[in-house]
């Protein structure tokens, strides 16, 4: 499958000990089958408004002094609060009707990282993701020790209702219909939506962060566990380079997708753009697809993805937006 790169040279500094980089901040809402055809006017236009917010909300905090960190996380919880999105309310449904969520946040200077797993009762995952990078001693917690924990910070709690839409209960149950009439092929191969999110973010200070959530695929079973909250798979950030991959989860693990990218810019001295397409290429040449948004340390910005679409956007240091769902 051929890969579809969108390519942004963004907020390009002057090399040198007095370069100062310029603020950048790229967002996806995730690669997946969405066909143009099949997805009406009002969910494009919504889509596309949720994230021009999430893009605004992000570049205001480093427009004001604020940090990577807290840019993709403003970024990230305007998404997870969209109905619009595999992430937070709206998430997909497992194969009991429940929304299963996973979120990973890491900061680049630092290589501090926190992610979470399996949650059903928090109302914005990436909050709690880097809660536990900052207050506890750990990396990842999952399910119900992960929503104590939660608990114990006074962060969010809602009922798993809060999560299901009609359109992802209607989307569980085609799932079901298909597994019916194809068996174990379908949940070996059932197609994963447009939805997941992520930010990547370069601050005043030259800090790069990394933050990405998401429900899963759609029927999931087994406390099924995605690349997202897999630091080095799904979400990296480190001095030089930070990745949210949004995708088949499985073949991401196998890859270490978002490390693999960075470790090519730091090893082979590659730029994002060839770092991201050698990766996903070798993704593909397993069996899977999906997409990636990274940005370097002087604000060079990629977006590639080998799938039908995958929603996405890039705020710079002007602000300016620009938001494209499919090859516009």
């Amino acid at each position: 499958m051929s890969i579809q790169s969108l390519v942004l040279m963004l907020a390009l500094a002057p090399v040198g000990a007095t370069a100062s980089p310029r603020i950048v901040l790229a967002i996806h809402g995730g690669a997946g089958t969405l066909p143009r055809a099949e997805t009406s006017a009002a969910r494009e236009a919504g889509m596309r408004s949720d994230l021009e917010r999430a893009l605004e909300a992000g570049h205001a905090v480093i427009r004001k002094g604020g940090s990577a960190l807290d840019a993709v996380t403003a970024a990230v919880v305007v998404l997870e609060d969209s109905p619009r999105f595999n992430a937070g309310r709206g998430a997909v449904l497992n194969a009991e009707g429940v929304a299963e969520l996973d979120a990973a946040i890491m900061e680049g200077n630092t290589r501090r990282a926190g992610a979470v797993a399996g949650l059903t009762r928090v109302r914005n995952p990436i909050l709690l993701a880097r809660r536990v990078m900052e207050d506890s001693p750990h990396v990842m917690l999952i399910g119900a020790g992960a929503e104590s924990f939660a608990e114990s910070l006074g962060i969010a709690l809602v009922d798993p209702s809060y999560f299901v839409t009609p359109f992802r209960r209607a989307e569980l149950e085609a799932a079901k219909a298909r597994e019916r009439a194809s068996g174990d092929a379908a949940i070996r191969r059932s197609p994963f939506h447009i939805g997941t999110v992520g930010a990547v973010a370069l601050d005043r200070a030259g800090h790069l962060a990394a933050a990405t959530s998401t429900g899963g695929r759609t029927n999931k079973r087994w406390g099924r566990v995605g690349d997202v909250p897999v630091i080095g798979a799904g979400t990296w950030a480190d001095a030089n380079c930070a990745v949210s991959a949004t995708g088949w989860g499985e073949y991401f693990i196998r890859v270490g997708v978002a490390h693999a990218i960075c470790a090519r810019v730091a090893l082979k001295g590659e730029t994002v753009a060839q770092a991201a397409e050698v990766v996903l290429a070798d993704v593909a040449s397993l069996g899977g697809d999906g997409g990636v948004i990274v940005l370097d340390a002087l604000g060079r910005a990629t977006l590639p993805y080998n799938t039908a679409g995958m929603a996405r956007g890039t705020i710079d240091a002007d602000g300016r937006i620009e938001i494209r769902i499919w090859e516009d």
